[in-house]
């Protein structure tokens, strides 16, 4: 291979693990993971129900 390309392919490939390497910024969760842990908070409060009942 000339060393022209080499270097020109070797820049390339430099460039795109910078670009991956870059800080992304702060995301919110998807949609689907806010409202599959609402269900599971939801399920969680109908299962445990209310605390025990003191007697009279």
């Amino acid at each position: 291979m000339h060393p022209d390309i080499h270097l020109t392919l070797h820049h390339a490939r430099a460039a795109e693990l910078r670009a991956e390497t870059e800080p992304r910024p702060a995301h919110r969760p998807a949609l689907r993971t806010r409202l599959g842990w609402t269900l599971i908070e939801v399920g969680l409060k109908l299962a445990t129900g209310p605390g025990p009942v003191a007697a009279h």
